[in-house]
């Protein structure tokens, strides 16, 4: 039986984790002890916070584990690679890993290798107004963080310290990424590496709340692009992961196209997309079983496109307030054939929706 380490056990982990027992595989998980679904799912879960890389180490070496991998988490891949690489396990580089989980080091890849960026710019707490020779607006970031989080859109120096500074509560390494607006409708794509060689996947459409923090409030898929784009956009993407040293397991690249064509990459992990997009909306959209090519991947064996089912197009929501509760709820009783799977809260509380993490709940509907 082969032994796999999964890296957090939270519940967009736990397809993995089903996913990996349902392939045979003994399931070691390892995250911080919080009570989430994937300590009870699991086969032998260790409650090792997911940074401390050396003591998951150790009790990989110790396990004797024939594989590692992880889906829908930044933080997640670089202790995946750090543990393949000492094990000679399959998996990204950790050099591949540290630069696309870094907002600032992923840009300076991609200007150093010609890939199309807006313009950009490193900043941290003493960053005035003055140092910044970008056009406006500007979005300003975390430069190691995912989900929305500390993202505002600044329309005039006035507002770039503030939003600087609230980036700045958001990051672990305390730096922002300062870059120019990339007009147009925002996008991602699902591919899957192995051996180098790219396969693309699908391509969703985001949809958001706008100005000024751009929270997701659903994705479509697959998303309503031409051949001749779609054409355009893997060879983009492709190139960009060839940039980023991304040659294993599952990669999630967000970009925007204007109303011109002109396709801006906006930032790349090298991980399956969160929000569901990978571990649900792939499958239900596409037929293929990606949950099962990052098993097979991490485990060294190539993946498997075969295509299962029916497949069709497929949305996600996300639950904001309560009319947005009420819609979920409508459609249940109206076409529950439709839906697909929930996370719904038993009641709304009054607490304000500030990034992907504090939304409350999802649906998944047939389209």
């Amino acid at each position: 039986m082969k032994k796999i380490a999964i890296i957090g056990a939270s519940s967009f982990q736990n397809p993995l984790i089903l996913k990996a027992k349902a392939k045979g595989c003994e399931t070691h998980v390892f995250a911080w002890e919080a009570g989430d679904i994937g300590e009870k799912t699991a086969d032998y879960f260790h409650p090792i916070s997911i940074t401390e890389q050396d003591a998951i180490l150790a009790v990989c070496r110790e396990v004797g584990i024939d594989g590692i991998c992880s889906i829908g988490s930044d933080l997640a891949t670089l202790v995946v690679s750090y543990v393949a690489e000492k094990l000679g396990l399959t998996g990204n580089s950790v050099a591949s890993s540290r630069i696309s989980t870094n907002k600032y080091a992923m840009r300076r890849a991609f200007a150093a290798a010609g890939d199309p960026i807006p313009g950009f710019m490193e900043g941290d707490g003493v960053t005035r107004p003055e140092d910044v020779a970008l056009a406006y607006p500007l979005i300003v970031k975390p430069t190691d963080r995912s989900g929305s989080r500390g993202v505002t859109r600044v329309e005039k120096p006035e507002g770039l310290q503030e939003a600087i500074a609230g980036a700045l509560q958001d990051s672990f390494e305390k730096k922002v990424m300062i870059e120019e607006f990339a007009s147009g409708q925002e996008y991602s794509v699902e591919c899957v590496s192995y051996e180098g060689e790219h396969h693309f996947l699908a391509m969703t459409a985001k949809l958001t709340t706008g100005a000024p923090h751009f929270i997701e409030i659903g994705h479509d898929e697959p998303a309503p692009v031409s051949g001749e784009t779609l054409d355009r956009v893997k060879k983009v993407v492709f190139h960009a992961l060839d940039t980023l040293g991304i040659r294993y397991g599952a990669s999630h690249s967000e970009l925007k196209i204007d109303g011109d064509g002109t396709i801006r990459i906006i930032e790349i992990g090298g991980r399956m997309g969160g929000d569901c997009i990978g571990s649900h909306l792939v499958y239900e959209s596409t037929g293929m079983d990606f949950v099962g090519m990052v098993v097979d991947i991490a485990c060294g064996h190539p993946p498997d496109f075969t295509v299962h089912g029916n497949p069709g197009p497929v949305a996600i929501r996300f639950i904001f307030d309560k009319d947005d509760l009420a819609a979920c709820r409508q459609m249940m009783a109206a076409h529950p054939e439709k839906i697909v799977e929930t996370e719904l809260p038993e009641e709304l509380d009054d607490h304000v929706v500030t990034d992907s993490s504090t939304r409350f709940g999802y649906y998944i509907y047939r389209k």
